[in-house]
């Protein structure tokens, strides 16, 4: 598929949500496109933002919570903040007649295990059972409810008219769960650091500037059918990663390499108090080795490494004193220092390797 550099014509753009982690971008982003939008929330979270962009008020978890959008059409609207699946037939019931096309922003969670290198869109048999129509956060993983979802959201709106994107880890400016930050921010504060396993292991994500940018040009070639959504295109490795946050700093940091089993040994999970990172085997030995030749041929671009991390250091330094003090991801100090002596210990007392 070819992707059109400008739109071919102007779209009525309706996104659910807009204002929370990756709706800025994707709001500015169609904006400066030349299409029309128009936001769906409850006015609570960043509410000031946009003022010359039409707000529309509702709650999707309250009775009538759609009442805003009844009577009105739109080319496009893009669902981005789905948590359960009734939210999208809720929708489809109010949006169906009278929208072209329905976004639903799924992700890669859908895919119950990760063995298989170089997985695709095609591989439907390595996906999550869906959950229950009605499941909520108590009832059904995060991947259950988004297979769900997606196949509300075909049923629903039809398929011809659904068009579904899988991300993986989204990062960059904006996020508040510091599951790429911490190695940034990390990186920043120079010293000797934990490096998890070897300095080849395979790691993915996407930045949300490029996963928003893509999906309106998706909608700009009104694209349908399933596209992952993760990055970059040619592989990155946690070296590669670590050393380029280093790059944008000015730190002294000293990457200690530490084997996975140690890790594993010591209780610490991975991509949870090492984000990011996941050994490469077994069940996840394709974890970080999707295909997404798909969505490269379809425009999805990556910026490169160097701006991610310097716009996620530049949004962390905005926040709060309180806010900085407090990582959600990633290894608190102490642990990680009485990891790296333990480590050290095994070893014979060696200094960082890196």
């Amino acid at each position: 598929m070819t992707v059109h550099t400008t739109p071919i014509k102007p779209l009525r753009i309706l996104i659910l949500g807009g204002t929370g982690f990756i709706g800025p971008h994707q709001v500015e982003y169609a904006l400066s496109r030349g299409h029309t939008v128009t936001l769906f929330n409850r006015g609570v979270t960043n509410p000031k933002l946009f003022p010359n962009v039409e707000k529309l008020i509702g709650d999707r978890n309250a009775p009538g919570g759609y009442k805003a959008l009844e009577g009105r059409t739109w080319d496009v609207v893009i669902d981005n903040p789905v948590q359960v699946p009734r939210w999208v037939r809720e929708a489809g019931a109010v949006l169906a007649p009278n929208v072209g096309k329905y976004v639903f922003v799924s992700t890669l969670s859908t895919y119950k295990t990760r063995a298989k290198i170089g997985m695709t869109e095609a591989d439907v048999d390595m996906l999550n059972l869906p959950s229950a129509p009605d499941a909520t956060e108590k009832d059904a993983s995060y991947g259950e409810r988004k297979v769900r979802g997606e196949m509300d959201a075909k049923a629903t709106f039809g398929e011809n008219k659904t068009l579904i994107v899988r991300p993986g880890l989204i990062v960059g400016p904006g996020d508040l769960t510091d599951r790429f930050s911490y190695w940034p921010i990390r990186v920043e504060q120079g010293g000797e650091m934990l490096a998890p396993g070897t300095p080849d292991d395979p790691v993915a994500f996407i930045d949300q500037r490029d996963l928003t940018e893509f999906i309106v040009r998706l909608c700009e070639a009104d694209a349908t059918g399933t596209y992952n959504a993760v990055g970059p295109q040619h592989g990155l490795t946690m070296s590669e990663m670590l050393y380029g946050c280093k790059a944008v700093t000015t730190s002294d940091t000293r990457f200690t390499w530490v084997d996975a089993d140690f890790l594993l040994e010591r209780k610490l999970r991975p991509y949870a108090d090492l984000p990011v990172w996941m050994p490469p085997r077994g069940s996840s030995a394709g974890w970080a080795r999707m295909d997404i030749s798909k969505a490269v041929a379809a425009g999805l671009t990556f910026r490169p490494l160097a701006d991610t991390a310097r716009a996620t250091l530049t949004y962390f330094h905005q926040q709060t004193p309180e806010r900085q003090a407090q990582l959600k991801a990633g290894l608190p100090p102490e642990k990680e220092q009485q990891v790296l002596a333990e480590w050290r210990a095994k070893q014979g007392g060696k200094p960082g390797n890196g």
